[in-house]
């Protein structure tokens, strides 16, 4: 989580508020993922919040995980770092997938 392509972040959290994680939402209309009535994650793409590892989805865990506590400064940078290493690993693997023919590689 050191890498300098993490700080261009693809999202924002501009509305004020409590920074309180209440009730985690995506809405893919708007590529928004709520943490409560007021605030919200922008520019989060449907293929990143579906993405998962492990099982769980990362974006979705992370935050509920958080449920009931505010988020600092570096909660909010954090998260759209996990957000912005998700979107290249997801582009690096449609890279990866492009490049083999089939499955088994023989």
């Amino acid at each position: 989580m050191e890498s300098p392509k993490l700080d261009d972040f693809v999202t924002g959290f501009p509305a004020k508020g409590s920074n309180e994680v209440e009730k985690v939402q995506h809405t893919e209309k708007d590529k928004r993922i709520w943490i409560n009535p007021e605030q919200y994650f922008s520019g989060v793409p449907k293929s990143v919040w579906e993405f998962q590892i492990g099982g769980y989805q990362v974006c979705e865990k992370w935050l509920k995980d958080r449920k009931g506590r505010k988020l600092s400064y570096d909660d909010i940078e954090h998260y759209q770092k996990i957000v912005v290493a998700l979107n290249e690993t997801i582009r690096l693997m449609d890279e990866i997938d492009a490049l083999i023919p089939k499955w088994p590689i023989c």
